[in-house]
């Protein structure tokens, strides 16, 4: 049994673009001619981050607490579903010591948009931004990624016992 009283989880997600969708990354809707395809707001972002927390202790996955198949998670606000696991982790005892992400698309630019998802994630997860780390990479035109036809993101969380 572990005696330290930190976990360590990390996420992944990945969405392809499509028109006449909202792009949403970070709780934030960025103007760009496509979005991303899913049955929630497929807000990659806090879908890696969702996954991050819930590996972090060790619970089922965000396609297991909220599955695609289900009507009420239809075009869902992914914010309002990391609110709700990071009531889970409060509930464990669990508080978010830091948040260490990466966006990789190749469009649209995403530094200037930064700012704005660092300030909703804080807020949604009472965490200063100082903790909050989101970088933009490319995948230098390789892969779907590359050719503008899916966006993807990875999270790292580490939570510490309240």
């Amino acid at each position: 049994m572990s005696k330290l009283n930190f976990r360590i989880g990390i996420g992944y997600d990945l969405h392809r673009l499509e028109e006449n969708r909202d792009l949403i990354i970070g709780g934030v809707k960025i103007p760009y001619e496509k979005g991303l395809l899913g049955h929630s707001d497929a807000d990659v972002l806090v879908h890696a981050i969702i996954d991050a927390l819930l590996g972090a202790l060790a619970l089922p996955d965000i396609g297991t607490l909220f599955p695609d198949t289900d009507e009420k998670y239809k075009n869902a606000d992914s914010i309002e579903l990391l609110k709700q696991v990071y009531s889970m982790v409060k509930e464990k005892g669990y508080l978010i010591n830091n948040l260490d992400t990466n966006i990789i698309a190749q469009a649209p630019k995403m530094m200037g948009y930064i700012p704005q998802m660092k300030e909703v994630l804080s807020k949604t997860l009472d965490l200063d931004a100082d903790y909050i780390s989101i970088k933009a990479k490319t995948k230098e035109h390789l892969d779907a990624v590359g050719e503008k036809r899916a966006i993807e993101a990875q999270a790292v969380v580490i939570v510490y016992k309240n």
